[in-house]
């Protein structure tokens, strides 16, 4: 039987947790992408506006925890940015706004530096 140190099996979950935020946003990029392509606001648009919301909500939640092991800088300029996706999810969402390519232009950053 393999025997693993704590710290070990600590780095594969914290390598699995980036990889799973990797993912969610991937999907999110996608989606978007495609709602971007589209000549109206439609069943794409709406579900793209809803999972980027409830993926960034998420991401707040988690900054905002006191265990959250990242730097209290790092999580404020996070949280700042991911107000400012929700506030654009939801000018897109008002039609007062297409501004997909804004919102998967800061995602591709952020999941670029999930490493």
């Amino acid at each position: 039987m393999l025997q693993f140190s704590y710290a070990e099996v600590m780095e594969d979950d914290l390598a699995s947790a980036r990889d799973r935020e990797r993912q969610v946003l991937d999907r999110s990029i996608d989606m978007l992408a495609v709602a971007r392509d589209q000549n109206r606001y439609g069943r794409e648009a709406i579900e793209a506006i809803h999972y980027t919301r409830k993926v960034w909500t998420r991401f707040i939640d988690d900054l905002k925890q006191p265990d959250n092991e990242l730097g209290v800088e790092l999580r404020a300029k996070l949280i700042s940015i991911a107000i400012w996706i929700l506030k654009e999810c939801e000018r897109i969402r008002q039609r007062k706004s297409t501004n997909y390519q804004g919102i998967i232009d800061v995602t591709t950053i952020i999941r670029d530096g999930l490493k």
